[in-house]
């Protein structure tokens, strides 16, 4: 296991990290030329994930993947978008100025609370502890290839969108406008945590939009791929079936992250009555 002791080698190493899995996954990707793009795409976004996991081996760090959930929506649907044999219509441009806004406003507030490989996600090191011996494949399965997964299925919608959507209509400037304001959402819960975070008074956060709810920036990734899925589907025919990934989003943050945090938050005394007191996504009162 190597350890890298200083915040900027740490930056510079997951830079190397995620440029070669972008090259890797566009080798893969171009050499599977014959097949469609749902397996295709999969199968390169896997591999690309693969490689993030066995650096996270290296560096005795599954914080490594952290940053694949904001970088890999941008760059697929980017590359997707040039590779294209059509030009973009007015829908797909917003879709994917959409889908850089979230990602530059979550990649950037990735790198300002990045300590350095020697941190790693209290949630990773809570599952080490708890699955004791089956955590390797945990490590795998569960926080690397699930995630890329749950991202996947959400851009899905917004790929096809890119190579075979038509003119925009209310909707599509509906779900970009619902991206948009999910990402101002995320961008408002991230600064009033910090700002918590900061003073180091400890307890719950009761201010701005946590003062009524206790995962506002969770409904803000909800509704982020919500307004992806509405925007994409406006540009194509009857293919609802693509709502999958939006939905698949939604139930992971309501079965498996938001129970998690609470279940860390539960350790705090006065918890029972904070949680009386706050809703779980929506920041508005509660009677």
């Amino acid at each position: 296991m190597i350890t890298v002791k200083h915040r900027w080698k740490s930056y510079l190493i997951l830079l190397a990290v995620y440029l070669a899995a972008a090259a890797l996954g566009i080798l893969v990707y171009r050499a599977l030329p014959a097949w469609s793009l749902t397996p295709r795409l999969l199968v390169a976004d896997a591999a690309a994930t693969v490689l993030v996991f066995l650096f996270s081996l290296l560096f005795g760090n599954a914080s490594v993947y952290d940053p694949y959930w904001s970088v890999q929506p941008p760059v697929i649907l980017t590359l997707l978008a040039i590779g294209a044999d059509r030009p973009l219509t007015l829908g797909t441009v917003l879709l994917l100025l959409a889908v850089w806004v979230w990602a530059i406003r979550l990649t950037a507030n990735w790198a300002y609370t990045f300590h350095g490989l020697t941190h790693q996600d209290w949630r990773y090191t809570m599952l080490s502890e708890v699955t004791g011996k089956l955590y390797p494949f945990i490590n795998f399965a569960g926080i690397h290839m699930f995630p890329t997964l749950v991202v996947f299925f959400a851009i899905l919608p917004a790929a096809y969108a890119i190579l075979e959507g038509g003119s925009a209509t209310p909707l599509t400037f509906l779900g970009v406008a619902l991206s948009l304001l999910a990402a101002l959402l995320q961008l408002v819960a991230d600064i009033e945590m910090q700002a918590f975070r900061r003073r180091g008074t400890g307890g719950f956060i009761r201010v701005g939009l946590w003062r009524h709810a206790r995962h506002p920036n969770y409904l803000g990734e909800i509704l982020m791929w919500w307004g992806v899925a509405l925007a994409s589907l406006s540009l194509l025919e009857g293919r609802l079936y693509l709502l999958f990934g939006a939905a698949l989003n939604t139930v992971m943050f309501l079965v498996v992250s938001i129970p998690m945090a609470d279940r860390r938050q539960a350790k705090k005394e006065g918890y029972a009555e904070y949680r009386a007191h706050t809703r779980h996504l929506l920041p508005i009162p509660k009677k």
